[in-house]
């Protein structure tokens, strides 16, 4: 008697919950480094004009400060 076995991924609920899962995750790291960087703006915001310049920036350029690793300027 012969026997027949397949790998083929389901493609029912599993595969649906995983991608639901991934969608979760993806949307809740997002949602985490936007809290993180405006934290630090505010943290910026309430230096003053001196402390600021103490770090080369000024008070119109802390977003871009702050987000320097995503332009290329």
């Amino acid at each position: 008697m012969a026997s027949v076995t397949s790998n083929i991924p389901a493609a029912g609920f599993s595969a649906k919950f995983s991608a639901l899962m991934a969608s979760i995750s993806a949307g809740l790291v997002a949602y985490m480094e936007r809290r993180t960087r405006s934290e630090q703006i505010a943290a910026l915001q309430s230096k003053s004009d001196a402390e600021l310049a103490k770090l080369g920036i000024s008070r119109e350029e802390i977003p871009a400060y702050v987000f320097r690793d995503l332009f290329y300027v």
